[in-house]
């Protein structure tokens, strides 16, 4: 019998791959539009890289959508938050209810918005002591963000996420699966003090301990990772498969991708990263993954607020080129 876990293994190795013509034309285009060469250059290639996911060589930016998963953590024990665990199950109802800054940002951006629950209420396991999921929650997790996925009706993807304590969890992903420094990848999240650093830094450091013997990077993920970066991993997937470009939210989200890439180096081909957030570890990532933010406005806000707002950067793009006259069109 198929798994979640086994259809997530089987797409991550068959990933499809951009259409060659479409990202050429519109790149092409680019090159002739109606204004200085290469004065556009970073959202010209936005616009190409847009083409080539979607599939056509009119890019557009007519129906984008957002994805936030929430879970908590057992971790939150360890005292890594400057916010209790129930803050994340206030958070969800305001998503749903349409209060929230990503909802405010959405609106704005013409975005829908999606709020997914993999864990609320239902915390993870410990991860300084235990594996953050049993398999069954692990598949569980899966098969929620591929499903959330697979029901859109959009053209460009946010994901995001809400978690009280998952910066902690994002820590021990870019450990174990980096360089193993948990110096790197510690930062104060919601605010930690000093003290809440110092615990932070010692519960990274314990849990990665715990599983340092193990190289599969779906088992690290499982054992440390949270559910909403589980969910988030495979809407990923889902949506390459589906051909839909997507924004990638602050430094939990891209931590929850890099299972994915060392799974495969091209998983994220299709992805562009939102913004830099303030959680240092993010832009330490970034580089290591070779990916530029579209913004650095120093937010540390989570539930894909960074990504939506580079929603209508990427619209301004696809707009730039397919709506303005090449030197041929208009001179000739």
């Amino acid at each position: 019998m198929s798994t979640a876990s086994t259809w997530l293994r089987n797409a991550v190795s068959s990933l499809p791959a951009r259409d060659e013509a479409a990202y050429a034309a519109v790149a092409d285009r680019a090159a002739n539009i109606l204004r200085p060469s290469g004065a556009l250059a970073r959202l010209d290639a936005v616009a190409a890289w847009a083409a080539g996911w979607q599939r056509t060589s009119n890019p557009a930016v007519l129906r984008p959508a957002a994805l936030i998963f929430a879970a908590d953590h057992g971790i939150s024990a360890a005292g890594v938050s400057a916010y209790p665990a129930d803050v994340t199950g206030a958070m969800l109802a305001a998503y749903r209810a349409g209060k929230s800054t990503i909802s405010a940002f959405a609106a704005v951006a013409g975005a829908t918005v999606q709020a997914i629950d993999v864990g609320v209420g239902q915390p993870t396991g410990d991860i300084r002591f235990e594996a953050a999921m049993s398999p069954e929650r692990f598949e569980a997790a899966i098969t929620a963000g591929r499903d959330a996925v697979e029901s859109l009706d959009a053209d460009l993807l946010v994901l995001g996420e809400m978690g009280i304590g998952n910066t902690t969890v994002a820590a021990a992903l870019a450990t174990a699966l980096t360089d193993g420094d948990v110096g790197h990848w510690v930062g104060r999240g919601t605010g930690v003090d000093d003290d809440g650093l110092a615990r932070k830094h010692a519960a990274v450091s314990q849990a990665v301990a715990r599983v340092s013997a193990m190289t599969d990077p779906f088992e690290i993920m499982r054992e440390l990772g949270g559910a909403e970066l589980v969910a988030i991993a495979a809407a990923i997937v889902a949506a390459r498969h589906r051909q839909l470009p997507i924004i990638i939210d602050g430094y939990v989200v891209t931590a929850a991708a890099l299972p994915l890439v060392a799974a495969h180096p091209s998983a994220l081909d299709h992805c562009v990263i939102g913004h830099c957030s303030a959680e240092p570890g993010h832009r330490r990532l970034l580089d290591r993954l070779g990916m530029q933010p579209l913004l650095n406005l120093e937010m540390r806000l989570g539930e894909g607020s960074g990504a939506m707002a580079a929603v209508p950067l990427v619209a301004m793009a696809c707009v730039g080129v397919t709506e303005v006259p090449t030197f041929g069109e208009w001179f000739g």
